[in-house]
């Protein structure tokens, strides 16, 4: 009898809403092994505090689908809507271990919460984001954030920049790699025979032959150029206000915009509820919630799990592809 996956969940920041929705998912009957690597105690209160019933053994490596438990103790007490700095170190240590059972095959994807990067920065740690983070952690030579809802799937070039170092951040060798890793995980990880990317433009209107900026003729143009001859179907620069138009995302499998703002927005408003944040590039699978840390909702029951529950379903679609690839 095959066993069925088993998914690492970390739930993030504890005084956010990472423990509501991941204490919601009593509500689901689980299609996995889902492992908390998490406080019990957070959890626990988490659910009283909502007035809900939360049972998970402890993790051994169970064969049975379920809630499970990976304790990991908080370093303070965690009232929900108030951060502590301190739990920074225990937020961090939750997705050191996550990685560690991904690399040694204990666990076959992790699911992420929302962290809250100013705390953990506050306590002194260097932390810009889980793509950063978990790309240091594997030494993953090139990251690659794409986010993911039914229809529509949006990669970036640069991610947690200011906009001021975007144009310099874009260089043909980073484009190059990012469209590889693109088009390699559409392929292993989503199943997709022949990935059709459609890449935007930096500047409005694609540069305007130049008129508005080179960067498109200098540095986007040629590595597309050089990839297609190697037979990625790979397109553009398109100019970003009509690249998501029905017409363009019909022959689309993903779209690569240059940097955050300029991609995100267009599919937070196509399906933020259901958005997945997707690490492509690692060793392993990893998928996200598509929201913050939402602090003024935590213990209010007002949570929504909606993308919890998308990004579980992503990463078992993801293990499913992958394993299927693998076979054959």
């Amino acid at each position: 009898m095959t066993k069925s996956p088993v998914i690492a969940l970390t739930h993030g920041e504890p005084a956010g809403i990472g423990p509501d929705v991941c204490v919601l998912l009593a509500r689901r009957p689980p299609r996995a092994r889902l492992v908390f690597i998490a406080d019990p105690v957070v959890l626990r209160s988490r659910a009283k505090a909502l007035g809900l019933p939360f049972e998970a053994a402890e993790w051994a490596g169970q064969a049975q689908d379920g809630l499970y438990l990976l304790p990991v103790a908080t370093k303070a007490p965690v009232v929900p809507g108030r951060l502590d700095k301190t739990n920074a170190a225990y937020v961090l240590e939750t997705l050191k271990r996550a990685v560690t059972g991904c690399l040694s095959g204990e666990f076959d994807a992790l699911v992420t919460g929302p962290a809250h990067k100013g705390s953990i920065n506050d306590a002194g740690f260097a932390f810009t984001g889980h793509t950063e983070f978990l790309a240091e952690r594997t030494n993953a030579v090139q990251p690659v954030m794409m986010l993911a809802t039914p229809g529509l799937r949006v990669a970036l070039v640069t991610t947690h920049l200011p906009l001021a170092d975007v144009p310099k951040a874009i260089t043909r060798a980073r484009l190059t790699a990012v469209l590889e890793v693109l088009q390699r995980d559409l392929k292993e990880k989503f199943g997709i025979a022949e990935p059709r990317i459609l890449v935007l433009g930096l500047n409005p209107h694609a540069g305007e032959s130049g008129h508005l900026g080179r960067e498109e003729i200098d540095i986007i143009e040629p590595a597309i150029r050089e990839l297609a001859a190697r037979g990625l179907r790979v397109r553009g620069p398109v100019p970003a206000d009509t690249a998501f138009i029905p017409a363009q995302l019909a022959e689309t499998d993903a779209v690569l915009a240059m940097y955050h703002d300029q991609g995100l927005p267009v599919i937070k408003h196509h399906d933020f509820a259901h958005a997945v944040n997707i690490t492509l590039g690692l060793p392993f699978i990893r998928t996200s919630v598509d929201h913050g840390t939402a602090l003024e909702l935590a213990g209010t029951g007002k949570a929504d799990p909606s993308s919890l529950y998308a990004a579980i379903d992503m990463a078992l679609t993801m293990i499913k592809a992958t394993k299927k690839i693998r076979l054959g």
